[in-house]
C-alpha cells in the first residue's frame, strides 16, 4: 500500500471515479496494488466466465501469467489521485467517472 502521504495527491471524494481495467491488457504485475493509497486493487486468479470472455491471445497471455489479473474490488473507494494509472507497466487501467441514474 502507498504511504499517507499518498492520499494528499487525490483530490476527489471517494465514488467520483472508478479505475476500469482492461482485460486484454493486464498482466497481474501488481503494480497498481502498491501504488494505490486506498486498497482499491488486489490481484486474483480469473474466473470461468472471465476467461470466456478473453479474446483468444488475450486468454492465452493470462494463462502465461498464472490465470491472474487485477480486479478493482473496492472500486467505490477511489479518489482518482491516477497513481495506479501511471504505476501500471500495460497501461491497462483507466478512470472513469462513475455516472448515477437520476
Amino acid at each position: 500500500m502507498a504511504s499517507d502521504s499518498s492520499k494528499a495527491e487525490c483530490k476527489q471524494d471517494a465514488g467520483v471515479f472508478a479505475p476500469v481495467i482492461d482485460r486484454t491488457r493486464c498482466e497481474a504485475k501488481e503494480d497498481c496494488v502498491g501504488a494505490c493509497p486506498y486498497d482499491v486493487f488486489e490481484v486474483h486468479k480469473l474466473g470461468d466466465e472471465d476467461k470466456r470472455a478473453l479474446p483468444l491471445m488475450a486468454r492465452m497471455k493470462a494463462w502465461v501469467h498464472g490465470n491472474r489479473q487485477a480486479f478493482a474490488v473496492r472500486a467505490d473507494q477511489c479518489h482518482a489521485c491516477g497513481l495506479c494509472v501511471i504505476a501500471c507497466p500495460e497501461h491497462a487501467i483507466k478512470l472513469m467517472r462513475v455516472t448515477t441514474a437520476a
